[in-house]
């Protein structure tokens, strides 16, 4: 399973996500969340990958959040 695929899953299931999932969506904008979303978002993404999200990156994008996973599944 792919990282994005991961998230797509999480979305579905905690924020009623009903779409696809690209790299260039924003998270306000685009996925319309709020703060609670996001904070649940980061939480089970979290839980999902067994990784810590650092508090102080700036996740702007679905594609942001692909990465920084990435980033923390390598460590």
């Amino acid at each position: 399973m792919s990282v994005i695929d991961g998230i797509t899953e999480v979305a579905r299931a905690h924020l009623g996500w009903d779409g696809e999932l690209r790299p260039e969506m924003r998270l306000v904008e685009d996925l319309e969340l709020d703060s609670l979303k996001r904070l649940t978002l980061a939480l089970e993404v979290e839980n999902h990958f067994q990784i810590c999200l650092d508090e102080e990156a700036a996740i702007l994008t679905v594609g942001d959040l692909v990465e920084i996973i990435q980033e923390r599944l390598d460590e």
